[in-house]
């Protein structure tokens, strides 16, 4: 498809780096010359492409993002991949601060007969998530709060995306980011690991979710990840670092141990 100068050009302009792919796609999703130039002003304005658009491309699925929602960063595709290498078929799955619900849908698509269920506490978030996992299983909350007690002890994959900027860097981040996206989403607290700490901690974290045997997969920074490894390790879980040179990821992955006692052996998850 012919790329329009005058399109290219205003969002070259701008300072998009990409101007002529961006220029296609917003072509593409365009229904009419007006609705072009209402895109293309937005984009210059610097709203980011996927919100403009409608949508982000995860995990090869077409996930619907709304203004204000977080958008789901390639490099997450790692956790999706470790994740999915982990579950079996017919694994309940938890997408814990889902935002839009990439990480659940990616996984749903990937793991046969996956019971996925999410939660995130911004509505607009749980809006869009809704719409890419339907069927009900979309709650709105404070991480565990909302999701049914029934998941207690029976979780073997919680996939848990929480914010990991610290506080005082995220003025550092790309203005798409700090003026379009929530600040819940980007910001983990003084050294960035406050939320994971929260979704670990305790019986009421973690390891009171997961079945025996049961995963857990956040995503963190290469220089955070021996603090988020050890935090993991202090709620109970047997924690490592899997890291990826190519979406430049790293994934701290703790596991609920399998206990043996009076002669018992706890059944690992399936």
């Amino acid at each position: 498809m012919a790329v329009p100068d005058s399109v290219a050009a205003r969002l070259r302009a701008a300072g998009c780096v990409f101007a002529e792919d961006e220029a296609r796609l917003l072509m593409s999703a365009a229904r009419t010359p007006a609705e072009l130039d209402a895109m293309v002003g937005q984009r210059a304005a610097g709203l980011p492409l996927e919100q403009v658009l409608g949508w982000a491309e995860f995990c090869g699925l077409r996930i619907t993002v709304a203004p204000g929602v977080f958008v789901p960063r390639r490099r997450t595709e790692f956790l999706v991949r470790q994740a999915a290498a982990l579950a079996r078929p017919g694994a309940v799955i938890v997408d814990l601060c889902c935002g839009a619900g990439a990480i659940g849908a990616a996984l749903a698509a990937a793991v046969e007969g996956a019971e996925v269920h999410a939660a995130d506490i911004d509505p607009a978030a749980v809006r869009c998530a809704r719409q890419n996992l339907p069927g009900g299983r979309v709650y709105q909350g404070d991480l565990y709060a909302p999701l049914p007690a029934g998941l207690r002890g029976r979780v073997a994959i919680l996939a848990a995306n929480v914010p990991y900027v610290p506080s005082e860097e995220i003025g550092f981040l790309p203005p798409e980011a700090r003026a379009h996206e929530p600040r819940a989403a980007l910001d983990g607290g003084a050294d960035g690991l406050d939320v994971l700490r929260r979704v670990a901690a305790g019986a009421a974290g973690a390891a009171g979710w997961l079945a025996p045997g049961g995963y857990l997969l956040s995503e963190t920074s290469e220089r955070q990840a021996s603090l988020a490894e050890a935090a993991l390790a202090v709620a109970g879980l047997t924690a490592r670092v899997a890291r990826s040179a190519d979406l430049e990821a790293t994934v701290v992955i703790g596991r609920r141990p399998v206990l043996k006692a009076a002669g018992v052996i706890g059944h690992p998850v399936s």
